[in-house]
Formats: structure tokens, C-alpha cells, sequence
């Protein structure tokens, strides 16, 4: 039984916890908690006088839930059960492989400029000599393991989509200006991108995993997009951090893209870093929270980790340039997830794990918030002109017109079929981007004349890069530069501004396509009623 007298030194003990008690806040009286005591078969013998005289005690409590200290831990430790599953699930061929790469990889890193000279010579001829970005894509399937090349090139399903985004370019088809006046060094392509100044009104886009092409990755974008003046949009799952890749392409590298995703403690940390190291815009990727059918990674054997199948390893050896920098570089992670020390290959469930299908238009304001005034947030993937209304309703600057490449619903529209919807919807003033499809810098030309403010390409840069990294994608920039500038002026257009306000005057639709050009009110859809008169 406890005696009266050790009331005070109980209280006192009380007030200590509560004063060192950081994780939660309540109010009690002691007075009260000792006379709960007092009905307990072992503390009986406390006596009513002393619980009166019992002093009160204060404690406050914070019902906030876990601190950001311990959501981080859990997070790592969930990282680290799902690359240890990851890797005890695979198979014990897949583990003898993966245990030989690790083995020779020292001795493959030691040789590794002399044998690469070698090895890639081939493709580095390719890349001189290529005259459009096709030709780069020809020299990108040639060097590229085919499972990874697959991934790249492959699109939705049986890829309509895909296609259509490409096609869709030729069904316009531009008048020619004659007698213009506009001299060779009087063509100026500059606009303005995501709140900066940009040599030219095209850049190029995030794309996950870029060391899976090439294993200088980002980084070598990053430096090609920095000579050219052209900007760069870095993805939440790139395989450089985001120091290098800033360090890099200083004025170039302002634009995260990120995705949607369940942790916001995470999203928030990932934020807070892109604050830290100068970038100055977001772009949300909301048409990737399901996945697509890519039936050309199945036919091709696409797998995270590889299987180190029959079909693999033959293609690995057709592909040598690609398979000896493969064997030669520590595996690649996603640097940008924090606390993500595993390689790439290990974390993919978690990944999918990550991705919120359910994510909405409150997340997004969430985000928009979150972000601040750091700087303008796009939001990507938009593809009919009420989204884009509702995206600037919630705060939302920069409406970005794309369907992921054709890589998500099959038979989506394309984003230049559409662009007119979404301008129309949003007004002249909103900064309209527009990807998808884009081999040509007519193509960009096109996109520019029909209602975006800027064009952004993934496929025909990322060619350049898994044919010849940074000379690779210097060589589809260069394309890409000389065709906008080429065409701009056989339309005696001396500005993007220029360019965009004689769209209509210059430019006439194919009948057969969803829009067809109506004199006097521009690009009008078309669907079913009788086409207008060209």
C-alpha cells in the first residue's frame, strides 16, 4: 500500500514527465488522479486528505500524430523491406548473374574509356552523319538493348495513339510567304518558358530513368539543353540528383516534374530540396496515375529487375556498346526520392506503391499551395479545355496539353488535335505548353501557329541521347533549332509573337483530319457536319 506521504514525491514525478513530454499535451488534476488511485485494490491506503492536498498540475497534450522525424523512418524502412523482397524474390539464375556483374564490374569500370572508344564507334558515326532526328532514332535501336529501346519507342496498346500524335502535323499544311523582307539574321525564336527567358520556344521534357539509355543520363541533357539555350524539365524519378543536373545546366534546369503521388510528407520533401537547389517551377504529371498496356514490352521482354532471360542476355549481346557502359557503371537509383539508397530495380513497388490513382483536384490545390510563390505549376496532361479552365480556378498558371507520349489510354486524342479546345478555353493571356509527337522543328512551328506558347519534346532529344549521349542529343537540338529557324523565316515571321498571331492566315487543315480550317474564325472541330470551304 502506498503511504500519504508519498503523494508529493508522486506529483512531483508527474510534473517532470509532463514538462519533458514532447508528443503529447493533456489536462488533469492530480488531485483527481490520485483519488483514481485511491479506488485502485493497491493504493487503498491513500488517504483523501492527502489527495486534496495534492498541488495541480498543468499538462497539455498534441494529438498531431506521428513527427516528421518518425514518418521519415518508417518511410526507410519501408524502402528497405521493398528492395529486400525485391531482391529474395528473384529467381537463382538471376542472382548468380547479378553476383558475376558485381564481380567483373571493377575491372569493366577500369577499361571502360578504351573499350567505349571501340565499341562505340559505330553509333558515334551514326550521330554525325544522322540529318533528322529519325536518323537518330534508327542509330538509338542500333546501339540501345532492345527491351530498352522498346520501352522508349513503344506507345499504348497496338500504339494508335502514338501514331496519331505524329501524324497529325502533316495534316496541316502552311502558305508560304514571298517578298517578306525577313534577312537570315532577323529570325528571333526567344519566348518566355515557365516564368524564364528561353533562346528558343521549344525544350525538353522529363522523362524517368534517363541512365537506362545512356549512362551519362540527365546529366548529358542537361549540358546539351545549357549550350543550346533551351530549358529543361527534370523529372521526380531522374537517375542524377538534382545538384549535378543543376550544376550542369544552371539556367536551363528550372522546371520539376513530379507525379502524383500518396505520401505528401514525401512530395513535401522532395519540394522543399527543388526549392533548395534553384529550381522555379513544377509541372504536375496527372495523366500518368494509372498505368498503360504497353504491349511492345512484353513482345520485347521488358522487366525491372531483368530477368537475364535467353532473350535478354542474345540482346545483350547484339547491343555491346550499350551492355559493356551497362556492365561498367555502379546500377543506377532514383536520386531525387529521398532516402532512396537502393537501385532502381529494387524499389519499383514501392514506386507503384507511390502512385495515387485517386489523386485529385484537392491534392492538386494541396500541391499549389505547397509550392508557394516559387514559381508557376503547370499541370500536365490535360486534354479538354474545362480541365484547363478548372486547373487556373484553383490556382494553377500553366496549362500543359500532352497524352504522355501516347504511352496511357490508346486511341487518345493527340495534343496538337486538341490544342485549339484548350486555347480557346483558356484565353490568349494563359501560358498554353503543348508535347507530344514532335520529330520536326516544323512540327513545333505547327504547335506555335495553332494556339501554344511553347512546345516541349521527349522522343526526339531522347533518341540523340541513347544514340550518343550529349553529342546525341547536342545533334537532335541542332536539328530541331535549324528547322524552327528555317521555317519561320520562309513565313516571313521575324517572332514567335509574329508566328502566332498569322497562324490562321497561313495555315490550312486537311479535311480528313478532327478540325478543319474555317475562314474568318480560325481552327474549328469538326465532327460529322459538313466540312468548311478552304
Amino acid at each position: 500500500a502506498v503511504r500519504p506521504a508519498y503523494a508529493a514525491p508522486i506529483a512531483s514525478r508527474l510534473q517532470r514527465i509532463a514538462q519533458a513530454s514532447s508528443s503529447f499535451k493533456f489536462t488533469m488534476l492530480l488531485s483527481t488522479a490520485v483519488r483514481h488511485a485511491a479506488r485502485q485494490p493497491s493504493l487503498r491506503s491513500l488517504s483523501t486528505a492527502a489527495a486534496k492536498a495534492a498541488p495541480t498540475i498543468k499538462v497539455e497534450v498534441n494529438n498531431a500524430g506521428p513527427s516528421a522525424a518518425e514518418l521519415k523512418e518508417e518511410r526507410k524502412e519501408t524502402m528497405t523491406k521493398a528492395a529486400a523482397a525485391k531482391t529474395s524474390g528473384k529467381s537463382g539464375w538471376q542472382k548468380f548473374v547479378s553476383g558475376v556483374l558485381d564481380v567483373i564490374r571493377p575491372a569493366c569500370a577500369a577499361v571502360h574509356t578504351p573499350v567505349m572508344k571501340v565499341l562505340d564507334a559505330p553509333s558515334r558515326r551514326r550521330v554525325e552523319k544522322a540529318a533528322s532526328v529519325e536518323d537518330l532514332r534508327i542509330a538509338a535501336e542500333k546501339r540501345m538493348h532492345a527491351m530498352c529501346y522498346g520501352y522508349l519507342a513503344g506507345g499504348a496498346d497496338e500504339e494508335v495513339a502514338l501514331r496519331r500524335s505524329v501524324d497529325c502535323y502533316k495534316d496541316v499544311e502552311l502558305r508560304h510567304a514571298v517578298l517578306h523582307g525577313v534577312g537570315h539574321g532577323e529570325v528571333d525564336p526567344s519566348t518566355t518558358i515557365l516564368g524564364h527567358e528561353a533562346k528558343l520556344p521549344f525544350f525538353v521534357t522529363s522523362c524517368a530513368g534517363q541512365r537506362m539509355f545512356h549512362a551519362d543520363g540527365e546529366v548529358a541533357t542537361a549540358k546539351a539543353a545549357e549550350k543550346h539555350g533551351v530549358r529543361m524539365a527534370l523529372s521526380q524519378l531522374t537517375t542524377s540528383t538534382f545538384e549535378d543536373v543543376r550544376e550542369a545546366a544552371p539556367n536551363s534546369a528550372k522546371c520539376l516534374q513530379l507525379y502524383v503521388w500518396r505520401d505528401r510528407a514525401l512530395l513535401k520533401e522532395v519540394l522543399d530540396r527543388a526549392k533548395e537547389v534553384g529550381f522555379t517551377s513544377l509541372a504536375l504529371t496527372a495523366d500518368f496515375s494509372w498505368v498503360g498496356n504497353r504491349e511492345r514490352e512484353t513482345k520485347t521482354g521488358f522487366t525491372v529487375p531483368p530477368s537475364y532471360s535467353v532473350q535478354q542476355c542474345v540482346d545483350a549481346a547484339r547491343s555491346p556498346a550499350w551492355t559493356f557502359d551497362f556492365m561498367s557503371r555502379v546500377p543506377y537509383g532514383y536520386k531525387a526520392v529521398p532516402d532512396a539508397d537502393f537501385p532502381a530495380e529494387s524499389l519499383v513497388d514501392f514506386i507503384a506503391q507511390q502512385m495515387k490513382p485517386e489523386f485529385d483536384w484537392k491534392d492538386a490545390e494541396w500541391l499549389c499551395q505547397e509550392w508557394g510563390d516559387t514559381g508557376p505549376v503547370a499541370l500536365k496532361g490535360v486534354a479538354r479545355g474545362e480541365d484547363a479552365k478548372r486547373w487556373l480556378d484553383i490556382g494553377g498558371k500553366v496549362i500543359w496539353v500532352s497524352n504522355h507520349g501516347g504511352r496511357q489510354l490508346e486511341s487518345s486524342v493527340a495534343p496538337f488535335d486538341v490544342l485549339p479546345e484548350v486555347r480557346k478555353a483558356v484565353g490568349p493571356d494563359v501560358e498554353v505548353i503543348m508535347d507530344g509527337g514532335v520529330r520536326r522543328g516544323i512540327d513545333v512551328v505547327k504547335a506555335l501557329a495553332r494556339g501554344a506558347d511553347s512546345v516541349a519534346c521527349g522522343r526526339a532529344y531522347l533518341y540523340g541521347l541513347a544514340a550518343g549521349g550529349f553529342e546525341g542529343v547536342d545533334k537532335a537540338l541542332t536539328l530541331l533549332s535549324k528547322d524552327v529557324h528555317l521555317a519561320m523565316g520562309l513565313l516571313g515571321c521575324r517572332t514567335v509573337a509574329e508566328l502566332k498571331a498569322r497562324g490562321p492566315e497561313f495555315m490550312l487543315h486537311k479535311q480528313n483530319s478532327s478540325f478543319v480550317y474555317d475562314n474568318g474564325t480560325g481552327l474549328q472541330p469538326y465532327f460529322g457536319a459538313p466540312p468548311s470551304k478552304i
